[in-house]
């Protein structure tokens, strides 16, 4: 017995048949179209459009309890895991408006596959590695633009009409979110999209048996259907890109400039110097310690960015937003009840900045933003002090 629908793209490849059933992420439909499908072909493996991390939160709703803050902070994946926060949030703004729960053809795939025997596969690339391609695909700006869509896609209060979900039944969760930003930067198409059709391809290929159901978001079926017949390493697609170069030297070139200016500026004009350095350190404190004010942070992480963030923008390799965000998260210490309370938090702003995990995310990047901002007005003030004295 089989299944036919306009949802279901069926490839026979090498002796092995691959039935890509192709859903909407928020259609009601879908979890009924997966276990129709998988209990009438009875396959030998399920793949789903999951990786690790997003299956353990399926299956453990208790696993932000695992979290570490120190260590998210210390390996810099503050931006990494707001972002992840801020699709959480995304999917649950859609499910209360439309009352749907936003990733139950996945859940039916899984429970599908154990009830049939079948061996389920999670085939989709990890979303750190996924968002860290992403995250280095971009420049300052385009980091800064990436947050703001990011964080305004959480606080956003308008209703989303009809139309615009219709559009998204046609893209997965971290398309839709992303949307508009993809439009500013067209090479994110690349790791965002053509990298995971490529990715979950393989994984759908090395699946075991050989009839394969393959749950998937229907953007990605057009061009699964194409790169399944290639073959594609995974191990290559699951490397992070290396740095560039470019960054690091201007990370040490910029402080040695600076520090130069000030030096021969106090040696030819001590007034005109200290005017330079009070400049550099007011700036850059001023603006961190603002941004974890912003961010309701403790007064000692405040204080904190406000004597850190002069002397770390020297240091390429350090951060006031880590200091800070230390400092916050050892007075504030998230709670397992925070962890818990994430997936409601971050549905709204007022939860966003009570919620004792985002505050400390919050606090982390906001601080480094101030401290950026103070680079650039600083750095200027003192690029202008120093053309005005030598004149």
């Amino acid at each position: 017995m089989s299944v036919e629908n306009e949802n279901i793209t069926r490839i026979h490849l090498d002796g092995k048949e691959y039935i890509l059933v192709g859903t909407a992420h928020v259609s009601r439909h879908s979890a009924d179209l997966v276990k129709e499908v998988i209990e009438a072909e009875r396959p030998d493996s399920v793949c789903v459009e999951l990786d690790e991390q997003r299956y353990q939160s399926i299956v453990d709703g208790n696993k932000w309890k695992d979290t570490d803050i120190f260590k998210v902070i210390k390996e810099k994946k503050a931006p990494l895991l707001l972002m992840n926060l801020a699709l959480s949030s995304f999917q649950k703004r859609i499910a209360n408006q439309f009352g749907i729960n936003a990733g139950q053809e996945m859940i039916q795939g899984i429970k599908s596959a154990e009830e049939v025997g079948a061996k389920l596969v999670l085939a989709d690339r990890n979303i750190h590695i996924t968002f860290s391609r992403i995250w280095r695909g971009v420049g300052f700006k385009g980091k800064m633009l990436l947050l703001a869509q990011v964080i305004a896609s959480v606080f956003s209060k308008e209703a989303i009409s009809e139309e615009e979900l219709e559009k998204m039944k046609n893209q997965d969760t971290i398309n839709a979110v992303l949307n508009e930003f993809t439009e500013a930067f067209p090479r994110l198409k690349k790791p965002l999209i053509d990298e995971r059709d490529q990715y979950l391809a393989q994984k759908i290929k090395d699946a075991p048996g050989e009839k394969v159901v393959a749950v998937l978001g229907a953007a990605h079926v057009p061009g699964i259907k194409e790169e399944i017949k290639k073959d594609h390493d995974l191990a290559r697609l699951n490397e992070l890109p290396a740095k560039s170069n470019a960054p690091k030297l201007m990370g040490w070139i910029i402080p040695i400039l600076i520090i130069a200016m000030i030096a021969y500026t106090f040696y030819a004009n001590p007034t005109a110097g200290l005017h330079q350095t009070m400049s550099w350190i007011l700036f850059h404190a001023s603006f961190s310690a603002l941004g974890v004010a912003l961010a309701f942070g403790h007064p000692l992480a405040i204080l904190t960015a406000f004597v850190a963030a002069p002397i770390t923008a020297l240091d390429p390799i350090t951060a006031a937003g880590w200091f800070a965000g230390f400092v916050q998260a050892y007075f504030r210490r998230p709670s397992v009840r925070d962890f818990e309370n994430l997936s409601e938090d971050v549905f709204s702003v007022k939860g966003f900045w009570r919620n004792k995990v985002t505050r400390v995310l919050l606090v982390v990047m906001f601080a480094n933003i101030g401290s950026s901002l103070g680079t650039f007005i600083g750095g200027a003030n003192i690029v202008r002090l120093f053309l005005e004295n030598f004149k």
